[in-house]
C-alpha cells in the first residue's frame, strides 16, 4: 500500500506519519474516511518501521525465490523476466507463485512513472485503455510494444528446453492504496509502471504493492488464480463467479439507441417491440437509452444548427421523465400520463419481463444543473474534468473534450448515495426493473480536491452498488464506460460491465474491432464481471458476424434495430419463440494459439473465441483481417490479405472440455458446423482446416462422444438451425436400453449416433427422425410451442 500524504480528516494517527495537509474541497469531505482505517494504520506503521531499516526491508524481499529479484533480474518460476531492474524496485512475495512489484522515490508527488527494467524477446499480450472509457489488445515482442495505460500484460516464456511447454506470467497493475498503477514501455524497452492519484494534494514517494506478477502453465487458470488472490488482497471487488446474475441475461432485448438516439420515444419503441414480436422473436428486456430524462442545455439553441459534440453539455433538471414520456396538458394527447402508465403498458402489451432505462454515473453526461428546484438539494458544483496525461497520450474522445469544455455539474460526494436513491427509488415507482449506467470513469478527472481518484470512485462505486440493492430485486445493473481499474477493482456487486467500445453501425472499419476487443478484453473483464457486448443491428452487412459473436460470448443478447429494420433469418438463430437466448455459460475468449496473434492486422490469423454449455463445448471462428485497422498504432499499416484466411481448428481448442467429457468419453468428438450442416468425428487433438473471407465466420459445435449401454457411442448436438446449437441440451443420460437428452427450444435437433435408433420419443409422443448414414447424424424435428423437451431415442 502506498504511503500518501492524506486529508486530516481520516485519522488523526496516520496523520502523525503523513504530516498534515489543508484541504480546500467545496464539497463536505466525510466520505472520504476508510472504512477500515485501522488497517490501514498497522501498514502504514509497518512501512515506517521497516523504511529505519533499508537493509532488513531489502532481505525480506528475498525470501522466497519464485519470483525472485536478485542482482537487477526478475525472475518469476526460476525464469529471467525482466533485466536491469533498477534499485529503488521492490519486489514483496505473496504466494508461492505470485508477488507485488513497487518502488520508491526521492521526491514526494502525486503522479510518479517507475522503471522496472527491459523486456525483450518474448511474446505479449497488452489490453490497454486508447480512450478513457475503452480498453483494446496489443501484441508485440518487447518493451516498447507496450502501450500506455496497460491494464494487464500478459507475457508467454519460453526459455527452455525446445519441446517445452510454455508458461505465462501476468502483470496486473492494481490499487495500491489512493494510488492507480497502470503499465507501459519505452523506446528502450523498458516496461514502466505510473501511479497516480488524481489530486495534486494526495501525494507519495512511494508505492510498493503497485503490481500484481504471476505466473502458471495455463493462461485462463492464471487469470482466474490471480483475481481470486487479488480479492481477497484488497477486499475491493468480486470476482463474477460469486455474484448474482441480472435474470435479463437469459432474455432476448431491445435497446433504443441506434434506433432514435436521443429522439427516442413512446411511439417508436411501441412500434420497435411490435415488429420484433410479429416476426418471432420477440424482446423480453428493454433499455431505453438515453433521451427519457428531464435535461437542459444550454449550448443548444432553439433554431440555430447543430454543434456536434453539443450534446454533451445536457445536464439534469430532475430525476423524473421529459414530456415524451408524461402528458402535461391536454394538448399531448400521444403522450402517455407517466413513465409508470408507460412501462405498464409495454410490459402488458409486448410480454416484457425487464425494462431498463439509462443515466450517467453524475445523472446526466453535463452532471446535474445547479441551483435549480429539483437538483439544488445535491449541491452540485460546476467542474471542469482535467484528463491524466496518460490518457492524454492515446486517442481524444469527443464526448471527454466536450466535458472538458463545457462543464460538469458534480454532486456533492456527501450527497451522492441520496442522490442514486432518490433516482432509482422514483424509478422503481414508475415500475421500472433495472439501470445501464454509463459515463463511469469520469471520475477520474475531477478528482482534485477530493481525496483523489481511487477514493472517489470506491465512493461513488459503493453509494451505487448499496442503491442497486436497495432499490431493485435483481441486482439489475449494466455498467458502461467503466473499464478503468479504478472501476473494475471496485466492482464488489455489479455483474455486467461493457467490454467494448461502441458499436458503430455506420462505421465498416470498426465491425471486426468490435469483435476482437471484446473478446480480449474479457480475458481479464471476464474474470471479475460478465462482459457484455453491446448491441447491434441485425439488418446489417455485419450482422451475422456480430450474431454468431453474441452466441459464443456468454453474454446478454440484444439489437438496436430500427422498428421494421430486422433480419429474422439471423435473429432466429439467436432467439427462442419464447424470448429467450441460448446462453454460453462462460465469458467468451480467444483460444490459447490466438493470444499472441494479431486477428485484424497481421493478414494471416483467424478470431477463434471459445466457450462451454452445459453438455458441449462451442467454438466461433471469424475472420477479422482486412476490414479496419487498430487505433493508436504510429505505423497502422494493414498487411496485404489474401481473398480467405485460412487456419486450423481443433476440439482442443474449447478448454475445460472435461467439464462436460465425463466419465463415458471415447476420446472423440462429434463437431458440427453451422455453416456447412457438416458433421465430423475427431479425435480430441486432431485438427482441420477452415478458410475464410473477411467479415465471414463459422460456429462449430463441439460435442463428447460417449458410450451408452456398453456399444452406442452417442453425442448430443442440440439444435442445429441455432447459432449456440448445443446452448438447448440441458442434460444427457442413459434411459433403459437408449438415450434421454432433456433441453428446450424449437426446431431441428441433431445428434452423432453410430448406430441408426428404431424409434425416437418427444415429451411421450412418437416422431419420426432422418439418419445421415455418410456421417451420422440424426435429426429430430421439435415441434412449435414445445418449449422445454425430453427425447428418448431407442435402439
Amino acid at each position: 500500500m502506498a504511503q500518501p500524504t492524506l486529508n486530516m480528516n481520516i485519522t488523526m494517527a496516520i496523520s502523525m506519519f503523513s504530516g498534515p495537509r489543508q484541504s480546500n474541497a467545496p464539497f463536505s469531505s466525510s466520505f472520504l474516511i476508510p472504512s477500515n482505517s485501522s488497517s490501514l494504520l498497522l501498514h502504514t506503521t509497518l512501512l515506517r518501521l521497516n523504511k529505519t531499516n533499508p537493509n532488513k526491508w531489502r532481505h525480506s524481499m528475498f525470501i522466497s525465490t519464485k519470483p525472485a529479484l536478485k542482482d537487477g533480474i526478475l525472475t518469476v518460476n526460476g525464469k529471467p523476466a525482466i533485466a536491469g531492474v533498477p534499485d529503488n524496485v521492490f519486489l514483496t512475495p505473496l504466494t508461492e507463485s505470485s508477488a507485488y512489484l513497487g518502488a520508491s522515490s526521492t521526491e514526494s508527488s502525486s503522479r510518479h512513472v517507475f522503471k522496472l527494467g527491459v523486456v525483450r524477446d518474448a511474446r505479449l499480450l497488452s489490453l490497454f485503455r486508447f480512450k478513457l472509457w475503452w480498453m483494446i489488445p496489443r501484441v508485440g515482442d518487447s518493451g516498447s510494444d507496450i502501450p500506455i495505460e496497460t491494464q494487464m500484460l500478459l507475457m508467454e516464456v519460453n526459455k527452455g528446453p525446445a519441446n517445452a511447454s510454455p508458461s505465462y506470467i501476468v502483470f496486473l497493475p492494481v490499487l495500491d492504496g489512493e494510488f492507480r498503477s497502470s503499465l507501459q514501455g519505452n523506446s528502450s524497452d523498458e516496461l514502466e509502471f505510473c501511479v497516480e492519484s488524481g489530486d495534486p494534494a494526495t501525494v507519495t514517494s512511494e508505492c510498493l504493492k503497485a503490481v500484481f506478477v504471476n505466473h502458471g502453465n495455463h493462461p485462463f487458470d492464471l487469470m482466474k488464480e490471480s483475481m481470486k488472490i487479488l480479492e481477497e488482497q484488497t477486499g475491493t471487488f468480486t470476482v463474477r463467479e460469486a455474484k448474482q446474475m441480472p435474470g435479463m441475461l437469459d432474455c432476448f432485448g431491445w435497446c433504443t439507441w441506434d434506433a432514435f438516439y436521443q429522439k427516442v420515444n413512446p411511439q417508436g419503441i411501441k412500434d420497435g417491440l411490435r415488429s420484433l414480436s410479429q416476426g418471432g422473436t420477440p424482446a423480453r428486456f428493454l433499455i431505453i437509452d438515453d433521451g427519457w430524462q428531464d435535461t437542459s442545455n444550454e449550448f443548444q439553441k432553439e433554431g440555430e444548427p447543430f454543434v456536434e459534440g453539443s450534446q454533451f453539455g445536457g445536464r439534469l433538471i430532475s430525476v423524473e421523465e421529459n414530456s415524451k414520456f408524461r402528458r402535461n396538458d391536454e394538448a399531448q394527447s400521444d403522450a402517455p400520463v407517466d413513465l409508470k402508465h408507460f412501462v405498464s403498458d409495454i410490459k402488458f402489451n409486448f410480454g416484457l419481463k425487464y425494462v431498463y432505462v439509462w443515466h450517467a454515473l453524475l445523472g446526466y453526461w453535463g452532471g446535474l444543473v445547479p441551483d435549480v428546484e429539483g437538483t439544488k438539494k445535491y449541491n452540485p458544483k460546476l467542474t471542469y474534468p482535467v484528463q491524466s496525461p496518460g490518457n492524454l497520450a492515446n486517442m481524444r474522445d469527443i464526448s471527454m473534450d466536450c466535458m472538458e469544455k463545457y462543464g460538469i455539474g458534480v454532486i456533492d460526494p456527501a450527497r451522492i448515495s441520496e442522490f442514486y436513491n432518490d433516482l432509482h427509488g422514483y424509478l422503481v415507482a414508475q415500475n421500472v426493473d433495472g439501470v445501464k449506467v454509463d459515463v463511469q470513469n469520469i471520475l477520474e478527472t475531477i478528482a482534485t480536491d477530493l481525496g483523489g481518484r481511487v477514493l472517489l470512485t470506491r465512493h461513488f462505486q459503493q453509494a451505487l452498488e448499496d442503491s442497486i440493492a436497495t432499490n431493485f430485486h435483481d441486482n439489475s445493473i449494466i455498467c458502461c464506460m467503466g473499464q478503468s481499474t479504478d472501476s473494475i477493482y471496485h466492482s464488489k456487486q455489479s455483474a455486467i460491465t461493457r467490454a467494448s467500445d461502441d458499436y458503430y453501425p455506420k462505421n465498416p472499419t470498426t465491425q471486426t474491432l468490435h469483435i476482437a476487443a471484446v473478446a480480449f478484453n474479457s480475458i481479464f473483464l471476464g474474470e471479475v464481471v460478465v462482459p457484455d457486448w453491446d448491441m447491434f443491428y441485425s439488418l446489417h452487412d455485419a450482422a451475422e458476424f456480430h450474431a454468431a459473436a453474441r452466441a459464443v460470448g456468454g453474454c446478454g443478447v440484444y439489437v438496436s434495430d430500427k422498428p421494421g429494420h430486422h433480419d429474422f433469418n439471423i435473429l432466429k438463430k439467436l432467439v427462442l419463440p419464447d424470448g429467450s437466448v441460448l446462453r454460453a455459460k462462460y465469458p467468451g475468449r480467444p483460444t490459447i494459439d490466438c493470444l499472441f496473434s494479431d486477428p485484424v492486422m497481421d493478414g494471416e490469423s483467424l478470431m477463434k473465441i471459445w466457450n462451454l454449455n452445459e453438455c458441449t463445448g462451442v467454438l466461433g471462428v471469424f475472420n477479422c483481417q482486412g476490414a479496419g485497422s487498430w487505433p493508436c498504432l504510429e505505423n497502422a499499416h494493414q498487411k496485404d490479405v489474401s481473398e480467405e484466411i485460412s487456419g486450423k481448428v481443433s476440439p482442443a481448442d474449447v478448454e475445460y472440455f472435461e467439464e462436460v467429457s465425463g466419465k463415458s468419453w471415447t476420446g472423440d468428438c462429434a463437431i458440427y458446423s453451422l455453416n456447412t450442416g457438416s458433421l465430423t468425428r475427431l479425435q480430441k487433438e486432431e485438427e482441420f482446416d477452415i478458410s475464410l473471407k473477411t467479415l465471414q465466420c463459422d460456429v462449430f459445435t463441439i460435442a463428447p462422444i460417449k458410450v451408452y449401454n456398453q456399444n452406442i457411442e452417442f453425442a448430443a448436438i442440440g439444435l442445429i438451425n441455432m447459432y449456440n446449437s448445443g446452448g438447448a441440451v440441458e442434460s444427457i443420460e442413459q434411459s433403459g436400453g437408449g438415450i434421454g437428452i432433456r433441453g428446450r427450444g424449437e426446431g431441428k435437433f441433431g445428434a452423432y449416433s453410430s448406430v441408426k435408433p428404431k424409434s425416437c420419443l418427444v415429451n411421450s409422443k412418437q416422431v419420426g427422425f432422418t439418419f445421415r448414414e455418410e456421417d451420422n447424424l440424426v435429426i429430430v424435428t421439435i415441434p412449435s410451442g414445445a418449449g422445454d423437451w425430453d427425447i428418448e431415442i431407442s435402439y
